[in-house]
């Protein structure tokens, strides 16, 4: 399973690029808003940052709703760089700009995705990644881990090549039961990657081997 961090924080994603694992990143326009980078000009530029970073996909996320729109800011972002994915919502036009520029051989990204029908509609159009946002399913009480499922089933009986990015995860176990259920991709926070590194007993097991070493030197 890739692992990609969710982001537009430099720092994190360097942290998780010099852990070796990380594959790519994803990031939209609230993310970017966090990180208070603000204008077309420092967005773009502040995508060319995190390419320099690491050697995977970058999704990068169009603000326009309608097809027209979604073409020109696709198109814009896809030529910025070769790591660029065109991130497209889950809507009607979103997916008509998918089907146009999978024709064209531009790679895509379709979030917003909260059903297996949606997720099939993605993968119709020609979708690279689609992206169910696992996390906001679990938090009304939905079971964000069977969608994820589902869309694996679907995907494996008609042998689609869109691949699973599951997003919106909110821990460490997320993580795990993604890989389980057959994800392609999770994508999410530093803390849900670097979370998989600890265990009491590793901590415990790390400081017994301290101590004893410590009684060799004496």
């Amino acid at each position: 399973m890739k692992f990609f961090i969710d982001t537009a924080n430099l720092e994190d994603i360097k942290e998780a690029q010099t852990l070796g694992v990380l594959d790519g990143v994803t990031t939209n326009p609230s993310l970017m808003a966090k990180e208070g980078i603000t204008g077309k000009d420092n967005i773009l530029k502040h995508y060319l940052a995190i390419c320099t970073i690491v050697d995977g996909d970058v999704s990068a996320e169009v603000i326009s709703t309608d097809f027209d729109g979604m073409v020109r800011e696709g198109e814009e972002l896809a030529a910025l760089h070769e790591q660029i994915v065109v991130k497209l919502p889950m809507i009607a036009d979103g997916i008509k700009a998918c089907k146009y520029f999978s024709d064209k051989g531009i790679r895509t990204n379709v979030t917003l995705v909260f059903s297996a029908g949606q997720a099939l509609l993605a993968a119709k159009a020609g979708a690279t990644y689609v992206s169910p946002f696992l996390g906001r399913l679990d938090d009304i009480s939905t079971d964000g881990m069977h969608l994820i499922s589902e869309i694996r089933e679907i995907y494996d009986n008609y042998a689609f090549n869109t691949q699973i990015l599951s997003a919106s995860i909110r821990h460490t176990m997320h993580v795990v039961n993604c890989a389980k259920v057959g994800s392609d991709v999770m994508t999410g926070p530093l803390s849900s990657i670097k979370g998989l590194l600890k265990h009491p007993l590793t901590d415990i097991g790390l400081n017994q081997f301290i101590e004893d070493a410590k009684k060799m030197q004496l």
